[in-house]
């Protein structure tokens, strides 16, 4: 039987079109592209009201991939430098700061968190699938149940999707493990991702979660490690898409 390592692949977190920052430059991407799209208003004189190219011909403008653009334009957007407007485009504002300082940091990339969750959650989830036991399954299982009854509700899921995955961690008996699985959800709250948080987060994308949750579960159930690792990365590929790809769709074409 191969390794679990095996089945773990990360491609899917990684942008192929970037090239590695210049080592003197130790913001993050979406900062650098940000920059980028800075300049590109400044130097053709866009005035406020302007509206953006699409945002596929951006990008090839720019050299840079759809998804970082994205999370540039919600920096640009948090920074007031720029408007998304749904269905419409992206539109240039009245800049309030006329120096041409860098664009500020607003939490951690969104793509960055999600691949750093998927290498360790990978693992997490495959301690937790050899320390099973009846009553830690069960605490599982009782978030699962807390999901769909406030899915049935209405109500606001993140507080049981955070639950489910630090009840995995705390399978492994580490309290480590625990802390920094925790750590990692709530970059979630940074205003970038909870930006993007709000144009993308529905009923639709609750219920997809709790289907992927409940295939983890049954692997766990199963103590079989390598469903389970197969398991989370499809769930947080899955989630890192509905959460990111669609943020800005009103420049998607």
């Amino acid at each position: 039987m191969s390794n679990w390592h095996d089945h773990i692949r990360f491609s899917c977190f990684i942008d192929p079109m970037q090239p590695p920052a210049k080592p003197t430059d130790t913001r993050r991407l979406y900062q650098q592209i940000a920059d980028q799209i800075r300049a590109f208003i400044r130097d053709r004189n866009l005035p406020a009201g302007a509206r953006l190219p699409p945002e596929r011909e951006l990008a090839l403008q720019l050299g840079v991939s759809r998804p970082s653009l994205r999370e540039a334009l919600i920096a640009l957007e948090i920074d007031g430098r720029i408007e998304i407007r749904m269905g419409s485009g992206v539109y240039v504002c009245a800049s309030q700061d006329t120096s041409e300082r860098a664009t500020p940091a607003v939490g951690e990339s969104p793509s960055e968190m999600m691949q750093a969750r998927a290498m360790l959650e990978g693992s997490v989830v495959t301690l937790a699938s050899a320390r099973v036991t009846p009553q830690t399954l069960e605490r599982v299982k009782a978030t699962l149940e807390s999901m769909r009854q406030d899915g049935l509700n209405g109500r606001t899921q993140t507080e049981n999707d955070r639950r489910f995955h630090i009840a995995i961690a705390e399978m492994t008996g580490n309290s480590v493990l625990v802390r920094l699985v925790g750590e990692l959800f709530d970059s979630r709250h940074s205003p970038i991702s909870s930006r993007m948080t709000a144009r993308t987060e529905d009923s639709h994308a609750w219920k997809a979660a709790f289907v992927e949750h409940e295939v983890i579960y049954r692997a766990l159930e199963a103590r079989d490690p390598q469903a389970a690792v197969a398991a989370m990365l499809h769930h947080l590929h899955a989630s890192h898409a509905r959460w990111t790809a669609e943020s800005t769709s009103a420049s998607a074409e």
